[in-house]
């Protein structure tokens, strides 16, 4: 019986100079392809959620109508590839007049399964080189539900612009039945208990209920389409 290829430790690889050198060119090109990408898209959208959502649920129709209303207003819709409400958003962008539908996918060991709705994609190896290029890619940023994936870049996005790590940009949460727990968390435990952040940080991201409301905030916030992409 074969033994499955084992994942190289971190030690194993700096004991390596070659693979060492290796896998730096890998991130360097990936870096540079990424960037090299979104420039097609000096105006975008990114949509994040549950891979897990079915396409009868009432979120992945949300997601779908939402996408469908930006790329109408001409904006290119961006998601990670995979299924659940990033197949909803794409779904909608493809749908559009004009609509631009795209996909940046990671790259798993049992492949890449980018859903059928991207018109336009880029895979990546390392999943920090592809965050890289989903926090950076957008005018702005849509959280539907999702899990710790969907978290993951909610807060990194936060953090980013708390830090003035980039500009401020629109963050919109939709669904205020699943965000309003986290947000009530943040403000009484990490806020008001801890101090652990300020009271103008909880201004960086937008609640709303449903994606009109979300598409009347961004229409008004993104003024006409005078936007700019947050910035490395």
């Amino acid at each position: 019986m074969s033994k499955k290829p084992s994942i190289p430790r971190i030690r194993e690889i700096y004991k390596s100079p070659k693979s060492q050198a290796g896998r730096l060119i890998k991130i360097l090109n990936e870096f540079q392809a990424g960037f090299e990408f979104l420039k097609q898209y000096p105006k975008s959208v990114s949509i994040f959620g549950s891979e897990r959502c079915g396409f009868k649920s009432d979120i992945y129709c949300q997601a779908e109508v939402l996408a469908f209303e930006l790329a109408q207003e001409g904006f290119a819709i961006i998601t990670g590839g995979g299924h659940g409400i990033m197949e909803a958003a794409n779904k909608g962008a493809a749908r559009a007049k004009n609509g631009k539908s795209v996909g940046l996918v990671i790259e798993l060991p049992r492949g890449t399964h980018a859903n059928r709705y991207i018109e336009k994609s880029l895979s990546f190896h390392y999943f920090f080189a592809r965050k890289m290029m989903l926090a950076f890619a957008s005018e702005a940023y849509i959280f539907f539900p999702g899990g710790f994936g969907t978290l993951d870049e909610f807060f990194e996005m936060t953090m980013l612009i708390q830090t003035k790590k980039t500009r401020p940009v629109p963050i919109v949460l939709v669904g205020e039945e699943y965000w309003q727990g986290i947000l009530a968390w943040i403000q009484e435990t990490v806020w008001r208990k801890n101090k652990a952040v300020s009271r103008s940080d909880m201004a960086i991201y937008t609640l709303v209920d449903t994606d009109q409301e979300a598409l009347a905030f961004l229409k008004k916030t993104l003024k006409n389409g005078n936007t700019q992409r947050s910035k490395a």
